[in-house]
């Protein structure tokens, strides 16, 4: 499948079926606990290191980008699906959503501070995800952070129907080991990363990483700025089991 094919086949297909996803998955982050969490110590690693804006690459309907949003980040969506981005802007009118590839991406080099795919490389075929990686590492500041999400496992899975409509879908999955591989490859080290077992609606299981674009030896004076994750998440763990006693 060339490029031009995969992309065609993605964007027509969450076109296809933007208005039923987007109520499938709108409360979504309400009963995850674990992804706010990580969402929290993206959010705080970012802040920490001076902020500045971040791009949420695979919007969709803009339910990450809100809420990253409403964690102090300045975050905007991007999104393969004309409809997608219609459907953000009108339920999230005071950010902005536009259309765009990860492959491509239309941003100057070394502005970013940070570039979030959740579950949005899960349809780039293996041998471009090089490319992908490549582009977040040009668009990020030094010092400027990556967080990917994804589905644990090795074999792809096709749908030719979703949610009652005709698609042409690969969904991909990884091992976090080689996601570390392909990051670290394109120059962005991985500093954090999770793996939960699957909710009982789930497949598998899930997995993040937080990379970063190494700053200058000089200016490098976050090494322990990863247990932002880990004390995010703990800090959350804490909480369930006190309103629980």
């Amino acid at each position: 499948m060339t490029e031009a094919d995969f992309l065609h086949s993605t964007r027509a297909s969450y076109d296809a079926m933007a208005i039923d996803y987007d109520e499938r998955f709108r409360d979504e982050l309400a009963a995850q606990p674990l992804e706010r969490a990580v969402f929290a110590g993206f959010a705080e690693l970012v802040r920490n290191a001076g902020g500045g804006p971040v791009a949420d690459v695979g919007s969709g309907p803009g339910r990450v980008t809100a809420h990253l949003n409403g964690l102090g980040l300045s975050v905007y969506g991007i999104d393969l699906s004309p409809r997608m981005v219609e459907l953000a802007r009108r339920e999230h009118p005071g950010l902005r959503f536009e259309e765009g590839s990860m492959l491509a991406l239309d941003i100057p080099d070394g502005t970013l501070a940070a570039v979030v795919a959740w579950y949005s490389t899960i349809h780039i075929p293996q041998e471009r995800l090089p490319d992908v990686f490549a582009e977040f590492h040009r668009v990020l500041k030094p010092g400027g952070y990556a967080l990917v999400g994804f589905q644990v496992g090795d074999e792809p899975k096709a749908y030719t129907e979703a949610f009652g409509h005709q698609v042409s879908l690969t969904f991909r999955r990884w091992q976090p080991g080689r996601i570390a591989e392909l990051l670290a490859a394109a120059g962005l080290p991985v500093r954090a990363r999770t793996v939960r077992e699957p909710e009982r609606w789930e497949p598998t299981p899930q997995a993040s990483l937080i990379a970063r674009k190494p700053l200058p030896p000089a200016d490098d004076q976050t090494a322990d700025g990863e247990t932002a994750v880990g004390q995010a998440a703990e800090n959350q763990a804490a909480g369930s089991r006190a309103a629980g006693s």
